[in-house]
């Protein structure tokens, strides 16, 4: 049963929703317009030429009808009712009506809260089908289905009419010329995802025309386009795209819903982007941006938020899905549905197992697709679009549509996996087809590089694609999207900044966001620190970005990361539409070396198969060339026994990782080889000495320190194998093999000389599955 369990309330007589008043002797008279029965399908406004087809699902409606506009702020010139229904969709052709026409649509039904039906005539309500959204929500009363202040709240019913205060939907033309626009399909293990905000990313940046800042425009604009290109990342990830609402309580503090995870159109692209207006010529903008950034190579994932919408509890506004078919939208509470199941925090839940809300969220993923050309999705709280009674479920109706679908099963699926609800922790759990935010990814590297003890059994799987969630199920590393930092919680720097969170300016008294944040202030709370504070900052910086580059699995970069963007402290600037989160495009030198590491560490990365492998490693010699593919390697350079592995204090470790073994082929066929590599990790507060393993006459050079302030070692330092090197506190060396053979490469190192100490050597708590 549903953890949500609420008080009966009394049942009321079932109350018919009144008519609206028709328009005062001074108003215009409503417009007769012409109408033909039209098409059930497809759903929503669709151009024809010769005018529009409307069709709109509602179960329990009793009547529905299409409100025209000539001007937003204004009431509706015509109405056209609708006299034909064909499995619970009402539909219409107008005839004459063109692209850019204004509508919303009024339906009539029972008003009965108590039984799930919020029907409210009075209100003009979006097309859930809507491709272009107009206007903001003006936030007064008539808003809300139910009568501000009255002693029976939402049981009570408001009849005022709200046309001029609401966004409208707007009909458009889907045509473009998309040229020879070819998505770049790039496999998941060969992708960089770099997160951004829309707005967020050139809002200041002078080097974008100012007309176009904060817009898709300039997101697709040519200095964009080179910095992208610059970083080497693949993807671009961006957060909400679809046409959302700031809800009432963030207007009335003054702030914005900035991260747009408040959607209420989930076939319009937001509006406030479109730096050529909100009549539609939002949908024509996107799609020049996708066509500009498939031209230079790079992908575009959606952030998407089918979980809920912005209508919130049953205190909510009356803006679309409530008052078209408020029971058949969202998930109500079985023995009282007058409330909603809330598996997001944000009061509703959408209603995906219904067939008619299933539709509508395939057919919105079709749209981006087919009509926007976009590559993927990340499907925010994921595992609350896979509940069915109430648990979440690998059989759940949301993934077998996706899993037979031959166009949505093609691009990009990436889970957020992790909801509110009872059981929503799914890390691990979701089918095939789907990539998965890492959590545990997360969460180990930042402790293992706080300082954290016994961490490095867990840090061992993260490093290696983590196995341990993924390969139970067949999957692969490439089901594992890494990351240190997202959108949601500290930027990078701050991470290193900042033990504890500072959201003031959120004004909700520094209560909201998470409180268990892994981070590490290097010894200084806040920005104001001294030089040596700083320096160390710069080297943590370098030490996740190193990490992240060089695990197995997708790496994420939140955008802004690579400069050491800041929040001043902030986890939870989802309301921040300011310098707070927007980049900032003035950049001192450490800001520029930072960034070219990064840009380097992904040029690396791409450059070398062995770091981005589409299968987990094997831990054995695959080739008969004497040398496993993976060998875990001890301080002392000795290759870790099982008995160093349950030993269960350790903050060093190295990889071993033999190019000539992998088991890699090409589109035909052809082996694939790299170079191979040493990886030593020590999160230690002191200084280590390890020992270089290998035969006397294997050479390794040092190419990659995070001590340094470069990152990269320009003198190409060679080590022989037996040697001593000191690996300094808190930092990561890499080593590529230069001479001698495999076998040589992991012999046994040469026993440490009569005394030589021995530093302290944490090991893993558990043998890595790889291992």
């Amino acid at each position: 049963m549903p953890t949500l369990t609420l008080p009966k309330q009394p049942t009321k007589p079932a109350r018919k929703s009144a008519r609206i008043e028709p328009p005062a002797a001074s108003a215009k008279p409503l417009k007769s317009l012409p109408s033909w029965r039209g098409h059930a399908y497809p759903l929503g406004a669709t151009w024809c030429g010769d005018g529009v087809n409307f069709a709109i699902f509602s179960e329990h409606a009793t009547g529905v009808e299409l409100c025209l506009f000539d001007r937003l702020g204004e009431p509706e010139t015509a109405r056209v009712r609708f006299n034909d229904r064909a499995n619970h969709v009402w539909h219409a052709f107008v005839p004459g009506l063109k692209p850019g026409q204004l509508y919303g649509y009024r339906v009539d039904g029972p008003f009965e809260p108590t039984r799930g039906h919020r029907f409210n005539p009075n209100k003009v309500l979006l097309d859930p089908y809507a491709k272009a959204i107009a206007g903001r929500v003006d936030w007064s009363d008539e808003m809300f289905g139910y009568t501000i202040g009255h002693a029976e709240a939402d049981l009570s019913f408001d009849a005022r009419d709200n046309a001029p205060r609401v966004p409208k939907s707007i009909v458009v033309d889907s045509t473009f010329s998309w040229g020879t626009d070819l998505r770049p399909n790039r496999p998941l293990h060969e992708t960089v995802v770099y997160e951004v905000h829309v707005k967020g990313f050139s809002k200041r940046w002078e080097a974008v025309p100012q007309e176009l800042r904060g817009t898709y425009a300039g997101l697709a604009s040519p200095p964009a386009i080179a910095y992208f290109k610059q970083l080497g990342v693949t993807a671009i990830e961006l957060l909400p795209v679809h046409h959302y609402i700031t809800s009432k309580h963030l207007i009335d503090r003054g702030l914005i819903d900035y991260w747009g995870y408040n959607t209420m159109g989930f076939f319009a692209p937001e509006s406030a982007y479109s730096s050529a207006g909100d009549m539609g010529a939002q949908v024509q903008e996107f799609k020049a941006m996708v066509k500009t950034l498939h031209a230079a190579g790079l992908e575009v994932i959606l952030d998407v938020v089918y979980n809920h919408t912005a209508e919130g509890s049953h205190l909510g506004p009356t803006l679309s899905f409530r008052g078209v078919d408020n029971a058949s939208y969202y998930r109500l509470v079985g023995d009282n549905p007058r409330y909603y199941m809330d598996y997001t925090g944000t009061g509703n839940t959408l209603n995906v197992p219904h067939p008619r809300v299933l539709q509508l969220v395939m057919d919105s993923l079709r749209y981006w697709i087919n009509e926007m050309h976009v590559d993927g999705f990340r499907f925010d709280l994921a595992p609350a679009l896979a509940r069915e009674l109430h648990e979440v479920s690998r059989l759940s109706s949301f993934f077998d549509a996706i899993q037979q679908d031959p166009t949505i099963s093609q691009v990009k699926l990436i889970a957020e996996p992790w909801d509110v609800g009872e059981g929503g922790y799914q890390v691990g759990n979701f089918p095939e087809l789907w990539a998965e935010w890492n959590g545990k990814y997360r969460d180990t590297v930042r402790s293992y590089w706080k300082g954290d003890a016994g961490r490095m059994g867990d840090l061992a799987y993260r490093l290696c694609g983590s196995s341990d969630l993924y390969g139970w199920a067949g999957k692969t590393p490439t089901a594992s999207i890494n990351f240190v930092t997202s959108h949601d919680g500290f930027t990078l720097q701050d991470l290193v900044s900042f033990n504890d969170k500072h959201n003031e300016a959120n004004g909700e008294g520094n209560q909201d966001g998470d409180n268990h944040n892994h981070s590490w202030n290097c010894g200084h709370e806040g920005r104001e620190a001294p030089p040596e504070v700083w320096q160390l900052r710069r080297r943590m910086q370098r030490n996740f970005f190193a990490t992240l580059l060089l695990s197995q699995g997708v790496p994420m970069i939140r955008g802004g990361d690579e400069y050491g963007a800041t929040q001043q402290g902030n986890n939870n600037a989802y309301c921040q539409d300011n310098e707070i989160s927007w980049l900032s495009w003035q950049r001192d030198e450490p800001a520029q070396r930072l960034t070219a590491f990064m840009a380097r560490l992904i040029q690396f990365r791409l450059a070398h198969p062995i770091f981005r492998q589409p299968h987990f490693f094997k831990g054995h010699d695959l080739r008969g060339i004497g040398m496993k593919d993976l060998t875990w390697i001890n301080a002392d350079g000795n290759e870790m026994t099982d008995e160093a592995w349950a030993a269960g204090f350790a903050k060093v470790i190295g990889l071993l990782l033999c190019g000539d073994a992998l088991e890699l082929r090409g589109f035909k066929g052809e082996p694939i080889t790299d170079g191979t590599f040493l990886l030593f990790l020590n999160a230690h507060h002191e200084d280590v000495e390890i020992g270089i393993p290998g035969h006397a006459n294997v050479r390794w050079r040092l190419l990659l320190d995070t001590a340094e302030e470069t990152g990269w070692v320009e003198n190409e330092a060679m080590l022989a194998g037996g040697a001593s090197h000191k690996l300094r506190a808190r930092s990561l060396a890499v080593l590529e093999q230069q001479a001698g053979t495999a076998d040589e490469a992991r012999e046994v190192r040469v026993r440490r000389v009569a005394g030589e100490s021995r530093p302290p050597i944490d090991v893993p708590l558990k043998k890595p599955a790889t291992a």
